[in-house]
């Protein structure tokens, strides 16, 4: 009996068959190349690459300012308004003191001149911290408890809120408002001062966005009235100061003391003084040559 071949040839076929499923499946697929991402499948929507998440928006800050120590005051004889009254900051065994002249005029009779000595020693001063980010001190005198805060060059007299009446010599005497040095010294300095108002100018207005930025809806709006109100404010506290318009020494100071007090509100730290900068070295210079002397003629 002759065999038959019919099922070799048929396991043949399926084998032909199935191979070329193959090869046209891998024709199918393009070609990847090593560290290439991977094709999606038919169909599918490729997912873009994971990116890094992104980073949180810095905090609105200010410009860091010079905040004034009493070593700017130390010494320094300054004059309310830059012209009445005398004020001079000195060390003390406990700390600082103040001597202090001021004038007014009569309580009976508000046109008559007078002036209150507080003593030849420098009367005690009381510490009071920062609270409106500059140093503040209350004077220890009964008759006109004077509380001030420290300014580049000068103060700030914050109480009382009225005039003091010293009736020992019926005096009326008003120490509020900016003392500072006599203005007839201030107009040679005026470019160095308006440069120090300019940068507390754009000290203030960053300030005042930075707590803006953390404040809810209503306190905003609160901080935008404080902010409308500052100009006029200023202009009131240095309407009195003796040459302002020549000078602006009360506008930069009191510009000054507003941004100091916004950046204590942020609770942002002082800054670092300056360190001072190194004397560069003198040169010596060359000797000119020396000339010969004309010849002598016969």
């Amino acid at each position: 009996m002759t065999p038959t071949c019919r099922p070799a040839a048929s396991r043949l076929v399926a084998t032909g068959a199935a191979l070329a499923w193959l090869g046209c499946t891998a024709m199918a697929q393009p070609l990847q190349l090593p560290g290439a991402q991977p094709f999606n499948a038919p169909g599918t929507q490729q997912s873009a690459p994971a990116s890094a998440a992104p980073s949180a928006p810095r905090p609105r800050t200010m410009p860091a300012i010079r905040i004034p120590g009493e070593d700017s005051l130390l010494g320094k004889t300054v004059r309310r308004n830059g012209g009445a009254g005398e004020a001079t900051l000195e060390k003390t065994a406990t700390g600082f003191g103040l001597k202090l002249r001021a004038e007014g005029f009569q309580a009976q009779n508000l046109v008559e001149p007078c002036a209150i000595s507080f003593g030849e020693t420098p009367v005690p001063l009381t510490s009071l911290g920062k609270p409106a980010g500059l140093p503040r001190y209350k004077l220890e005198a009964s008759a006109c408890p004077i509380v001030f805060d420290v300014l580049e060059g000068g103060f700030l007299v914050v109480e009382p809120a009225e005039p003091c009446v010293i009736e020992a010599a019926q005096c009326r005497i008003d120490p509020r408002g900016v003392w500072g040095p006599d203005a007839r010294t201030l107009v040679a300095r005026a470019k160095e001062i308006e440069a120090e108002r300019g940068k507390a100018e754009n000290a203030v207005r960053e300030g005042y966005r930075a707590l803006s930025a953390k404040a809810e809806l209503p306190e905003q709006r609160s901080i935008a009235r404080e902010q409308a109100a500052f100009s006029s404010e200023r202009a009131q506290i240095c309407r009195d100061f003796q040459s302002e318009g020549s000078h602006s020494f009360c506008g930069a100071r009191i510009t000054e003391a507003r941004a100091a007090s916004i950046r204590a509100r942020l609770g942002l730290p002082e800054p670092k003084p300056e360190a001072a900068k190194p004397a560069r070295p003198a040169t010596a210079r060359r000797a000119p040559a020396a000339t010969p002397p004309a010849p002598v003629s016969q």
